[in-house]
């Protein structure tokens, strides 16, 4: 499932932004280059689902609006060739953070398909080998 579409891009950013950041053929041809976009967008749900999958099982049964703001935040960040102004380099880096807090559990998503964060141990586990030293082996030397 999509977490975001270049539609949403283009409402939240603009189609002059998007136009600017992906038309780069030579002469511009004035318009929103989908291939470009979609590649973009195909990297933020990369970004994301390397996120999520330590704590939710995947793909997500439904798209909650926070997903789909990071996933808006990481591809228009993808989509830019040079440095980025400060606003998208903030919503970069709140996205991101965002990320690793949803990674360590400091913000739960409600969706269906919410892996279990056990790991079916119940504690400490020690695996002990054979000890080459013992009180027998060593008279003598103590």
């Amino acid at each position: 499932m999509a977490y975001t579409t270049e539609a949403d891009l283009i409402d939240r950013y603009g189609e002059r932004m998007l136009v600017l950041l992906t038309d780069r053929a030579t002469p511009a041809t004035g318009l929103i280059d989908s291939t470009v976009v979609a590649a973009a967008i195909e990297g933020a749900e990369a970004v994301i689902d390397g996120y999520l999958a330590t704590r939710y099982a995947l793909p997500l049964d439904s798209v909650p609006k926070l997903i789909s703001e990071i996933a808006e935040a990481i591809a228009i960040w993808k989509l830019h060739p040079a440095a980025p102004d400060p606003k998208i380099e903030a919503d970069y880096k709140t996205a991101m953070a965002l990320l690793g807090d949803i990674a360590s559990g400091k913000v739960r998503l409600e969706v269906a398909g919410v892996a279990s964060a056990e790991t079916g141990g119940t504690g400490a586990r020690m695996t002990d080998r054979d000890r080459p030293f013992t009180e027998d082996n060593l008279k003598g030397f103590i």
